[in-house]
């Protein structure tokens, strides 16, 4: 909960004490593999203000064909994307 917005969206992560579990994280953070996706309204502020937070990304806003995607790391072992629809 965000103290902005705190009637917004809460996100809950779920305890890693399974062994195939945190196997399973260790190894798509490795390989780069987002474990979520978030849509945005606007990549490029969200990448600027998380920036500004200080945030790490791992992949700066990047335009595939349709979608614009950034990457960044949660500190908690896993990659997360945002992205952004340009239709």
């Amino acid at each position: 909960m965000s103290p902005e917005d705190p009637d917004g969206v809460e996100l809950l992560l779920e305890p890693n004490e399974h062994p195939a579990a945190r196997e399973y994280q260790k190894r798509i953070f490795t390989d780069g593999i987002p474990a979520t996706m978030f849509g945005v309204q606007n990549i490029q502020a969200e990448y600027e203000r998380l920036s500004a937070e200080g945030v790490q990304f791992t992949m700066a806003p990047t335009t595939m064909g349709d979608v614009t995607i950034a990457v960044f790391d949660d500190t908690c072992g896993n990659l997360i994307q945002m992205i952004q629809n340009q239709k």
